[in-house]
């Protein structure tokens, strides 16, 4: 796993970061009883996913692995396991 770079981009800090705050908001709001505020921090949170898959779309998180860069890596974890 030490060579994977899974969320390790630009959109998913992002998208975590905002949803973090909205579950932040939604939690404060909930303890206070204010039913607005958490719905709020809900909608916070949804706008998280939204922006982190709007800026994958934009070419800002990981690419889609090819079938050939699949295989390739597949012998290359094949090869140091000594098979």
């Amino acid at each position: 796993m030490a060579g994977s770079s899974h969320g390790h981009t630009p959109a998913a800090w992002t998208g975590v970061i905002i949803s973090f705050i909205g579950f932040c908001v939604a939690g404060v709001f909930m303890v206070a009883a204010n039913p607005a505020g958490f719905w709020a921090g809900i909608a916070v949170t949804l706008v998280g996913a939204l922006v982190g898959l709007a800026m994958k779309m934009a070419g800002l998180g990981m690419p889609k692995e090819s079938p050939e860069y699949a295989a390739a890596r597949a012998r290359a974890g094949e090869a140091q396991l000594g098979h």
